[in-house]
């Protein structure tokens, strides 16, 4: 039984590949759109690959790739060439590719002919289905065979499997072709100077499926029902214009790869929450799912509503070692179909993550203070409370305060937090931490938890447990400070281990505290001065790992690589912290690593010098779509704004320090409480317009909590 997803990084998925994605289906193919079983490529649609063969020949001749380019996120065109023949380098065929992913694929197939003659094209279309399971594609280890049988009608092909109690089939339809056993084929002649064209399709064969055409309508005319669903996106988020071009056209490419990676839970449709990321994991994650929707609060904060109601219904009841669910926890993956029969113990939801519990409980806190209706905010309070007793009763293992994570099962992640390869906690030597582990940012996270729920119950009246929960955020802060403070080396220590030693590696993760409040403010600034040193600042970004570390590697996925996410939360940190030009200098690093990817952020990339390469080093398997990367354009343009709302407390706040590089910023149709408000931003000065009436625009920093706790910790010390 293979264990969760131990290993987190994929093998490569070769040059040149095309990912495209629409909500929990996807697409991996080569650069001239073939689809061949001996790589990790296919047509997947909940977590099953429903393609692993879709390959396209003419005159017996493979496509010779000219160019692939994606138009949306789930459409990309293809174009290439049929080899010449008899001597002459170049051919007169031109074959275009115009491919949706939705439940299943369409294409339309065109063969353009640059010939003053009329050209004879035998036209095969070779299609395989091997219903393999995401993780074993994913890891290279396709072992079960179903039991296969293909089934002929006009212009159709079924294919169908069987394994064990589950069955699996989808229709390839190719009409007009002669379709048998094993491919689809077409005899056509394309007219001298002119074309020839099909539409071929591959859906799962359900109820579902064949009663709603998925693709409709086959034609160039008219939106398709990915468009219609992108075009409601679009009409409901900001719209923006940025004087910087380039950086317009990234938050752009951010959006739309925020709208692609959304997903619906089918029990309830009404719900969209954020799937992590294209290829392997567009599927609800706690922590990703969680950061992805706090990120993007400004563009759509009804995404964070929908992921913390799905992730409430799935909050852990009972221990279970096996999938590491406990009273309370919230889950780190959910799987669908039949991953669900390969994972720990048959679940389909594994708990394995420490700090998607603290995590929600601070998201609803955000949810809360941009002004959905109380009712909404206080059914989830229960579970924002039942988050808390699971850090109190079981993530703090040991009753010392902290919160730990030790894996319950050796089949489940060896790391628990947002660093989860198995080496991605070391120390400054280089070797391994010894759980149970209590993380630096985690702690952050939990400090968080009760400032969020500290918030709502002043918001709610409940004074006694606002303060309760503001002294115990007091008392919490100052116990961090001091066991992770390392005044020697004058940073924090990513981790306290088992035996409550300080790890020692300089890593990226204290930047999250910086955001959330926790650190002291005698010591923010030498944190930011070895954030932006040259071992941790890369010049794309600051690394996961110092290069004067002994585990540091510029090409390991947690030991030395630039996340943007990562990035992101450290320069709203810094600024929460005064330290402006240091957060521009990252904003600025990571804005131009996206114009060398079309605007478009992957997960990571890796830790070379900008001085060593002039551009970023892309990770290999590097998940892109990605959805914190998605959200990261967002969450620096917001954070260099200055941009917050706390509607309860009838104000919103902005105070600008944008680059003056950026240009002028207009935003309209933002969204804040129950209304949309316009926004333009020149020359660091602000003006907002569409205020609802019981909402005021303040100059300056939404209030923090921390002001309370500092109120708490002078009151215990006089007591």
């Amino acid at each position: 039984m293979a264990g969760w997803n131990v290993d987190t990084a994929a093998g490569p998925l070769g040059a040149g590949t095309v990912t495209l994605v629409e909500g929990s289906s996807f697409c991996i193919s080569q650069p001239n759109g073939d689809i061949l079983p001996d790589l990790p490529h296919g047509v997947f649609h909940q977590d099953t690959r429903i393609l692993s063969r879709w390959n396209v020949s003419v005159n017996g001749q493979s496509i010779e790739a000219l160019t692939a380019q994606m138009t949306e996120p789930y459409r990309g065109i293809f174009a290439g060439r049929i080899p010449g023949t008899h001597g002459h380098a170049d051919s007169p065929l031109i074959v275009e590719r115009v491919r949706e992913v939705g439940v299943g694929i369409q294409e339309e197939l065109t063969i353009r002919n640059f010939s003053t003659k009329s050209a004879d094209c035998v036209v095969v279309l070779h299609a395989e289905a091997d219903f393999a399971d995401l993780f074993e594609v994913k890891e290279a280890r396709v072992q079960r065979r179903w039991q296969e049988t293909r089934s002929v009608a006009a212009g159709r092909l079924t294919i169908s499997s069987t394994w064990r109690k589950i069955r699996k089939a989808i229709n390839i339809d190719a009409p007009g072709a002669v379709v048998n056993s094993g491919n689809a084929t077409y005899r056509v002649t394309v007219p001298a100077r002119g074309y020839w064209s099909t539409f071929l399709s591959a859906v799962p064969a359900t109820q579902e499926a064949e009663a709603t055409d998925p693709f409709a309508p086959k034609t160039r005319e008219g939106p398709s029902p990915m468009d219609r669903r992108r075009l409601e996106w679009v009409a409901k988020i900001p719209r923006l214009q940025i004087g910087n071009r380039s950086i317009e056209r990234t938050l752009r490419r951010s959006y739309d790869d925020l709208g692609a990676l959304r997903i619906e839970d089918p029990r309830h449709p009404e719900r969209v929450v954020v799937a992590a990321g294209a290829p392997w994991f567009m599927t609800l994650f706690g922590r990703d799912s969680l950061w992805a929707s706090e990120m993007s609060l400004p563009v759509d904060p009804s995404l964070a509503l929908g992921t913390l109601q799905t992730l409430a219904d799935y909050q852990g009841n009972a221990v279970d070692p096996l999938s590491e669910e406990e009273p309370g926890k919230i889950l780190h993956e959910v799987r669908l179909d039949v991953s669900s029969g390969l994972a720990l113990g048959g679940k389909s939801v594994y708990y394995g993550s420490v700090d998607a519990t603290p995590l929600f409980v601070a998201v609803l806190g955000s949810v809360s203070r941009w002004g959905f209706a109380k009712e909404v905010i206080q059914a989830l309070l229960p579970n924002a409370d039942r988050a808390l007793d699971w850090i109190r009763d079981y993530g703090d293992k040991d009753g010392d305060g902290f919160v730990e994570y030790e894996r319950l099962n050796n089949q489940g992640l060896i790391n628990q937090g947002w660093k989860d390869s198995w080496d991605g906690i070391n120390f400054a030597d280089g070797h391994l931490a010894e759980p149970p582990l209590a993380l630096c940012e985690v702690q952050a996270y939990v400090y968080a938890a009760y400032a969020a729920r500290a918030w709502m119950a002043y918001d709610a009246g409940d004074e006694a447990l606002g303060n309760e929960l503001a002294d115990k955020m007091a008392l919490f802060k100052r116990r961090f400070n001091e066991h992770f403070w390392m005044p020697k080396a004058g940073y924090y220590a990513v981790a306290l281990d088992g035996k409550k030693n300080q790890v020692d590696a300089c890593a990226s993760n204290m930047g999250h505290c910086l955001w959330l409040g926790l650190i002291d403010d005698d010591k923010a600034p030498l944190v930011a001065e070895r954030l932006m040193s040259p071992e941790m600042f890369s010049g794309w970004g600051i690394r996961t790992l110092g290069s004067d570390m002994g585990a540091y590697n510029p090409a390991s996925y947690h030991n030395g690589s630039v996340w943007p996410h990562d990035n992101a939360i450290i320069a709203a940190g810094l600024l929460r912290y005064g330290f402006v030009d240091e957060a521009q200098k990252i904003a600025s690093a990571l804005l131009d690593a996206a114009e060398f990817t079309g605007g478009r952020l992957p997960e990571l990339f890796c830790g070379f010098s900008r001085d060593q390469f002039p551009e970023p080093v892309p990770y290999p398997t590097a998940c892109s779509p990605q959805a914190w990367a998605a959200t990261t354009p967002i969450l620096l343009i917001t954070s260099l704004m200055r941009y917050d709302a706390h509607i309860s407390r009838g104000g919103m706040w902005m105070d600008p320090v944008l680059p003056k590089a950026y240009g002028d910023v207009h935003i309209s149709n933002a969204p804040m409480g129950p209304g949309r408000i316009t926004i333009d931003v020149q020359g660091s000065v602000p003006t907002v317009h569409g205020l609802p009436d019981n909402i005021s625009f303040h100059r300056g920093s939404r209030p923090w909590i921390t002001e309370l706790v500092e109120q708490s910790d002078r009151r215990r010390r006089r007591n």
